[in-house]
């Protein structure tokens, strides 16, 4: 899998409502420094694990010693430690499990837009996707779930990105390039830039022929999901208007705040 882009670590940051009553607390600790380890960009020490949680080192270094035993992380020559091996099959699941608990969404969407839906993630700097439900027209859009592209050439890239620094995106365009894939594609940093500030006005993104031409999509990102996910619908040029955008961009943003609530659920109480 491609590796993280490094986020900065916000000092003691809150990871969602609190534990319920009755749960342990080491298993709630040795989660947060998973995820604050995902934020660093997959490496720490455990100074800034100190420094970023609140939790004494010997704390850290218990739990720390505990997930290198079990797999989850592992203990690099310079000392340091990284997110380990045994998590990429939970991952790998995981992104299985959320492509199946957004269907029903997506289904929603092909019958009020009567398009192809998808649902991609952020992996690293490629933009995954990870469900799709087709359109019932003859002529329609597909592409494969697992298809990894470029963010720069898609809406769904661009609504992923929309919100994160410019700082962070120039370096993830700088590492990536930006090939074309057709003669629309945007091929310049700040033209990109420029387009990740008309989603942010708009409250939506397209891709007009930039992937691929004949094909527009418009996307929206899946508000305080648990990991960076994006919604989408795709069809011809000639179904997907601007009168039809107009009647779409709600819809989409409908159901990205029901898949939120349904993401955000932990389920009922054991």
């Amino acid at each position: 899998m491609p590796t993280p882009t490094a986020r900065p670590v916000d000092a003691a940051k809150p990871r969602g409502p609190a534990a319920p009553s009755g749960g342990v607390q080491s298993l709630e600790r040795a989660f947060d420094l998973l995820e604050r380890m995902a934020d660093a960009g997959g490496e720490v020490g455990l100074s800034e694990l100190s420094t970023s949680s609140g939790l004494p080192l010997p704390t850290i270094h218990r739990l720390m010693r505990t997930l290198v035993a079990c797999g989850y992380v592992r203990q690099q020559a310079n000392r340091r430690y990284s997110l380990g091996p045994r998590l990429i099959r939970l991952g790998e699941s995981a992104a299985r499990l959320l492509g199946t608990w957004a269907r029903p969404y997506l289904t929603r969407l092909v019958e009020e837009t009567g398009e192809t839906a998808n649902m991609a993630l952020l992996d690293g700097d490629e933009i995954v996707y990870v469900a799709q439900v087709p359109s019932k027209h003859s002529v329609r859009m597909f592409t494969e779930v697992g298809c990894r592209v470029l963010p720069h050439t898609t809406g769904v890239g661009k609504a992923l990105l929309a919100h994160a620094p410019a700082e962070e995106v120039r370096a993830l365009l700088g590492r990536t390039g930006m090939p074309a894939t057709t003669e629309k594609t945007i091929t310049t940093v700040d033209g990109f830039l420029a387009a990740l500030e008309d989603v942010r006005r708009h409250g939506y993104a397209a891709d007009d022929n930039e992937q691929e031409i004949g094909v527009r999509c418009l996307a929206v990102r899946v508000p305080d999901a648990p990991t960076t996910a994006a919604i989408s619908i795709s069809g011809p040029t000639g179904r997907v208007t601007d009168a039809a955008t107009r009647r779409i961009v709600p819809v989409l943003q409908q159901v990205a705040v029901e898949l939120s609530a349904e993401l955000a659920s932990t389920g009922p109480s054991i």
